[in-house]
């Protein structure tokens, strides 16, 4: 790196994150103090100790040249879909899911981590077939780099953070130029996948009565039926189509795989699922079915966010944390002591800096110098501004619970420097965005 390059350092991308880091130290000191002022939990010194290596992280991947990660990204991508396996088997069980490979005192979460390994072969896969972007077999190799770790984590289970790698996938193929239809055949798939996973609790829980097509979805006879039908749909279409080249037959090709891959797979997450993630999203619906249970994480959440008011009640001031009335404060619901202590002006302060983050990472993708370059920023993007949606969409009650931690201010060494080495990919790109 040249010395002159140092003056193009993205000082408002760095700050912001630095920024983020420090507020999340401080609400991580504050969860860990109770109602009478004793300090119950030294978590936020393993959180500093993360952060100051973290940025030492960030400093090293600034100065490499994120090119020559590319020839790596195969291996580095293998690596984690093993360590994933691994963990299955030797992993440690946190909050219910095996997703921990304990390092003496310290755990490694794998799941983390496979993101950014996915999002460096995703873009090393689409930036070396870009020739055949329009294709789908190119489409449907990127679609199986990311269902691998996907369903690794799936088998954890973890539900929230397999989840994150969708958004990764939209946001690179659609960068990649994927024609739309087949971005849009995954996000309608999915969104459908989850309504048809969730409508049988939905019915027991909250409809309480029975629904005819509903039922078919819960009848392995009934639903093979459909399944097979829907194939005979597909197969028939896709003769029509390059046989007599009438483009209906491509719709009605693409309607019933949409719908069947929807169905197959709701019938695949439900046996994934524990029965407590399916609460979960019931609770989303209707928090009031299971007040003192499954809801009450979602209803705390919300009376910490909604008592904050303009300005907050102050850091170290807050109730529903010092309480002990929010599970996992530290972590998935870092956000709500937040807004508790610092208010709606706090808030604020919170998203434009996460605004700052994705603003700046959008334009270094845009500016990116090369392909590879715009497809790992768009991944990392991608990757943060779900995590943000979701999280603090779940804080404030309008997002279901999924166990995702926001970056940068949520507990956890894997998480932020997760959140970090994206941050430093990032800085990477912008200061080698000339050529020269």
């Amino acid at each position: 790196m040249r010395p002159r390059s140092l003056l193009r350092f993205d000082v408002w991308l760095f700050s912001s994150t630095i920024t983020l880091a420090v507020i999340g130290v401080l609400f991580i000191y504050s969860s860990g103090v109770s109602s009478t002022g004793v300090l119950l939990s030294t978590e936020y010194v393993k959180q500093i100790i993360w952060a100051a290596l973290g940025i030492v992280i960030v400093v090293l991947l600034m100065s490499a040249n994120y090119r020559r990660m590319a020839d790596f990204a195969p291996y580095i991508y293998l690596f984690f879909m093993a360590l994933l396996v691994a963990t299955l088997f030797v992993g440690r069980v946190v909050n219910g899911a095996r997703s921990w490979i304990p390092i003496f005192d310290f755990g490694l979460q794998p799941s983390e981590f496979a993101k950014i390994a996915t999002i460096l072969q995703l873009a090393y896969h689409i930036d070396r077939n870009r020739r055949e972007s329009a294709t789908f077999l190119s489409f449907a190799t990127a679609l199986a780099l990311v269902l691998i770790p996907m369903a690794l984590i799936l088998l954890q289970p973890d539900m929230g953070t397999a989840l994150v790698y969708i958004p990764i996938l939209v946001a690179m193929t659609y960068v990649g130029g994927y024609p739309t239809r087949y971005v849009l055949f995954l996000l309608c798939s999915g969104l459908l996948l989850i309504v048809l996973g969730v409508l049988p609790a939905w019915q027991d829980s909250i409809a309480e009565r029975d629904y005819v097509l509903i039922g078919l979805l819960t009848s392995s006879k009934y639903l093979l039926i459909t399944l097979v039908a829907l194939f005979a749909i597909v197969a028939i279409s896709a003769v029509g189509f390059y046989v007599l080249r009438k483009r209906y037959f491509y719709w009605f090709f693409y309607v019933s795989s949409l719908v069947g891959s929807a169905l197959a797979g709701s019938f695949v997450l439900r046996r994934f699922l524990k029965e407590y993630q399916i609460t979960r999203l019931i609770v989303f619906l209707d928090p009031d079915i299971d007040p003192r249970g499954a809801g009450w994480n979602v209803i705390q959440s919300v009376t910490a966010v909604g008592s904050g008011g303009l300005f907050g009640k102050g850091w170290l001031k807050g109730t529903q944390s010092h309480y002990r009335f929010l599970p996992q404060q530290s972590t998935d619901f870092i956000f709500s002591i937040i807004a508790e202590e610092w208010g709606f002006i706090g808030s604020l302060a919170v998203f434009a800096l996460f605004s700052i983050i994705l603003g700046r990472g959008f334009a270094i993708m845009l500016n990116a110098r090369d392909r590879y370059a715009a497809l790992v920023g768009a991944g990392i993007v991608g990757m943060i501004g779900f995590h943000v949606l979701i999280n603090i969409g779940m804080a404030m009650g309008i997002m279901p619970i999924t166990g995702i931690p926001l970056f940068f201010l949520s507990y956890g060494g894997s998480s932020l420097w997760t959140g970090l080495i994206g941050i430093g990919l990032l800085m990477s790109i912008h200061l080698r965005r000339y050529r020269y």
